[in-house]
């Protein structure tokens, strides 16, 4: 607790001191690692990692305050395997060099596959199996992909080197980009995740303690969003635009279905990680609509997620300490019993829909914007995921909070002691500051968006207007000029 509350604590020196006006990349660390392979400990933070930095410092610590009740074997392995964790994560989101992001990307998945295996519950084992082979498959692809982008580089270069800015300047025939990006997107749509490749998420959700599922909803599933922003868009420009159409209805299918495989859920947990699928729908669907509007407002959505379903799961995880059940059929009439947590319960239920006024407002009503700026029809069916979520929402609130107080084990249920204030209060305190008064988050991170948007597009202007080659023909040409000596990148 120590040590994540001092990581928190310096994550802090961050927004403290970060200059919003500069686009760039701040507090720059570059160390040699490997060098003989171009492989340095490159590190920094810009407006799009600079609130995902602090997300992670911040549920870590919600998350490890949590589990002192709930984690009574092998503690010493939970922690450290937690704190392993929150290095990997916080790497993830800091790392400009692409063989450190994917030391990082890879790392955090073994303490993940520990917290659920050991610490998670009956069908811990399958669950965390089906994890780790969804994301391995996914990821191994994206290592051939930035292989490839490696070797591309030296071509037209001469270079040999790791550094993301590098790439961001590499131009690269449509041909070979398409299958680069599939590559990548693929990794990242796991990651997320995206429909069809959500079906690992709700087993993961379920089985996880539940400091485990605040920091897999909280903070991982965002590192698949920070993917599409940081690497997708960036490297593979006109690939992208090429898939916006199908990704954006992947991401509609997503909102709509989870959102309906919420509605018939019996488990609260089940209910909460379904409700995940169908939230990072939207914030997908707004980094795809490639406009400022779109972008912050899927940025700000991804810290909305992971305050208000990070919130979620921990209200689940405490009532289930104290009933060893999360079935709604279970429950009833809990408001007579602990009216405190009946509180705290309505307020993170709203913001999980979206009520003006708190922070699932504001995001989704960006996303709406940008998405309708750029296609009226996706905003039109996005719009029925807000209505869904109300539904089951609301619904799975009113079955457990309200009514007759039925089952006579709920009687004797304590309301929540002072740990348990502690944990949600800074959590509520953010849901009415980013509904209430969202611009330090805008303002922060609308810089880099703005730079690395525009860096997009005119980029794939560029790309567009030249002469198109198969991959075969593009690796010829680099050869070619290798042995004329003329290195040259074919965008500025």
């Amino acid at each position: 607790m120590g040590i994540a509350l001092a990581d928190f604590l310096l994550s802090l020196y961050l927004p403290v001191n970060f200059d919003a006006n500069s686009p760039g990349m701040q507090f720059s660390v570059v160390k040699p690692w490997i060098g003989s392979f171009g492989i340095f400990y490159r590190l920094g933070v810009d407006g799009i990692s600079l609130f995902l930095v602090l997300l992670t410092t911040f549920l870590s610590v919600l998350s490890i305050y949590s589990a002192f009740s709930a984690i009574t074997e092998k503690v010493k392995g939970f922690y450290i395997s937690f704190l392993l964790l929150e290095a990997g994560m916080l790497g993830v989101f800091v790392s400009l060099d692409l063989f450190l992001f994917y030391v990082f990307w890879e790392g955090m998945l073994i303490p993940m596959y520990f917290l659920i295996g050991i610490w998670g519950g009956p069908r811990k084992v399958y669950a965390t199996i089906k994890f780790v082979l969804f994301t391995m498959f996914g990821s191994l692809l994206m290592l051939v992909a930035i292989l490839v982008l490696y070797f591309m580089l030296n071509s037209v270069t001469g270079n040999w080197s790791f550094n993301l800015m590098d790439y961001y300047n590499l131009g690269l025939p449509l041909s070979l980009q398409i299958w680069l990006f599939l590559a990548f997107a693929l990794a990242f749509a796991i990651k997320v995740p995206m429909f069809p490749f959500h079906t690992w998420l709700p087993d993961a959700h379920v089985e996880a303690p539940t400091a485990g599922s605040v920091i897999l909803a909280g903070v991982l599933l965002k590192m698949g969003t920070y993917g599409f922003l940081r690497f997708l868009f960036p490297l593979f420009p006109n690939a992208t635009f090429q898939f916006i159409p199908f990704l954006s209805v992947l991401s509609i299918i997503g909102i709509i279905y989870g959102a309906l495989m919420a509605m018939v859920q019996k488990d609260v947990k089940a209910l909460v990680a379904f409700s995940s699928v169908s939230h990072l729908g939207f914030v997908t669907l707004g980094l795809l609509a490639m406009n400022i509007q779109g972008w912050q407002g899927g940025m700000l959505q991804m810290l909305n997620h992971g305050v208000s379903t990070g919130a979620l799961f921990l209200m689940v995880g405490m009532i289930y300490e104290r009933r060893h059940s999360r079935l709604i059929d279970d429950f009833g009439g809990l408001t007579k019993v602990v009216p405190i947590f009946a509180v705290f319960f309505m307020i993170i239920t709203l913001s999980s829909i979206g009520l003006p006024g708190t922070n699932g407002f504001v995001g989704e009503f960006l996303v709406l914007l940008g998405v309708f700026r750029s296609n009226p029809v996706f905003a039109a069916f996005a719009t029925t995921g807000v209505v869904l979520s109300a539904v089951y929402m609301l619904w799975m609130f009113q079955r457990v909070m309200f009514g007759e107080l039925k089952n006579p084990a709920n009687a004797g249920i304590s309301d929540l002691n002072l740990r348990e204030k502690i944990i949600l209060v800074p959590l509520v305190v953010l849901v009415f500051w980013v509904g209430i008064y969202p611009n330090p988050f805008l303002k922060n991170m609308e810089s880099s968006l703005s730079n690395l948007l525009n860096q997009v597009n005119r980029k794939e202007m560029v790309l567009r207007s030249l002469p198109q080659m198969t991959w075969a023909q593009f690796w010829a040409e680099m050869k070619a000029r290798r042995g004329r000596g003329k290195f040259t990148i074919t965008t500025p």
